[in-house]
């Protein structure tokens, strides 16, 4: 279902047998060096499979597996274009929505598996695909840019929610400057830890691998967590312009938290946990800023299909932040009860 790549399935038949594989044509008008992304999956993917295979699991199923080309990169260019191939996983499936908590709570395990894999892997090795992708501090200061430009005029129908958005800025900075600190460690982080990202075993419908790595890059654990969380604990839908049917659902974040810490027994630092809860603000505040930005900016970067779609887009966003920020000592709690 994805948007940015080009992707079909491949069925083979070569010496008797059957195989599938997932090709891809790599998007590269959005991922501007594909040979150092796929170095990064390369790098990615080999150490995860090391990991599986330590603890007995099955590495062609439970993580992603690249077929080099024949001149042994890990994917292919005829000087225009770039293709990859991975090994199809069999007997798996994918939602867009969750149909249930337990699907929600599998999608957990899957991404708390996936950092744990990782946990001790240095990402400082890794390429940041998108720069300053979860630069807080950098969002904030494009808002404000286009609020100062205000090159759709859209300036004084939204001051509501410029002033919303302005009057949190001193926390645009709470992670970002833990982690260059290093008070929070630099972890691999996926960045895209939605639930169609992650694939469920076809006849037990548990976690059995996360996919898309295309956004793997340096960054902190409480990104991760803090978008699944975002994503998931909405009530209603991401555009959604009807504010009353928005809520956060607390009872979602305790199925989520519990599913994530579960892989994540002895991985994470004390300020890790600490601020698990506060990536959910901060990655609902980020969104939020972005779509007012685009907004501000005559909507040039979101896809939209009405009028006021980003408008409606960031109004859901903040309303979110508003509700977790009231509940965030019960997030804490529940962080805390899952991590003993």
């Amino acid at each position: 279902a994805g948007h940015i790549n080009d992707t079909y399935l491949v069925k083979t038949t070569a010496n008797g047998g059957k195989k599938q594989y997932i090709l891809q044509r790599v998007n590269n008008s959005i991922f501007k060096d594909v040979p150092r992304l796929m170095n990064n999956i390369k790098l990615v993917t080999e150490f995860a499979r090391k990991t599986v295979i330590e603890r007995g699991g099955d590495p062609d199923r439970e993580t992603m597996k690249l077929i080099p080309s024949k001149d042994g990169n890990v994917f292919w260019t005829d000087g225009e274009n770039y293709f990859r191939v991975y090994l199809f996983i069999e007997d798996s499936a994918a939602y867009q929505i969750a149909e249930n908590p337990e699907i929600f709570y599998q999608s957990a395990v899957a991404f708390g598996r996936f950092a744990a894999m990782l946990a001790d892997f240095d990402a400082s090795l890794l390429y940041e695909s998108i720069p300053q992708f979860h630069d807080t501090k950098k969002r904030f200061n494009d808002l404000l840019n286009a609020i100062e430009e205000n090159k759709a005029g859209r300036k004084d129908s939204v001051k509501a929610e410029i002033e919303f958005a302005l009057a949190r800025k001193e926390m645009t900075g709470k992670i970002v400057d833990k982690l260059a600190s290093g008070e929070i460690p630099s972890r691999v982080t996926h960045n895209d830890t939605k639930l169609n990202n992650v694939l469920f075993d076809a006849k037990t419908n548990k976690a059995l691998a996360v996919i898309d790595l295309d956004t793997i890059m340096p960054g902190s654990t409480c990104y991760d967590f803090g978008d699944s969380i975002r994503f998931g604990c909405n009530t209603a839908a991401e555009d959604e312009p009807d504010l009353d049917k928005v809520d956060f659902s607390l009872e979602l974040f305790d199925v989520y938290a519990k599913g994530y810490l579960s892989e994540l027994k002895g991985c994470l630092t004390e300020s890790e946990l600490d601020n698990l809860s506060l990536g959910a603000i901060m990655m609902t505040y980020e969104c939020g800023i972005r779509f007012l930005e685009d907004h501000l900016r005559g909507d040039v970067y979101f896809r939209t299909s009405r009028e006021n779609h980003n408008l409606d887009r960031a109004r859901t966003q903040f309303k979110l932040v508003s509700l977790m920020e009231k509940r965030l000592p019960e997030m804490q709690a529940i962080i805390r009860k899952y991590a003993k």
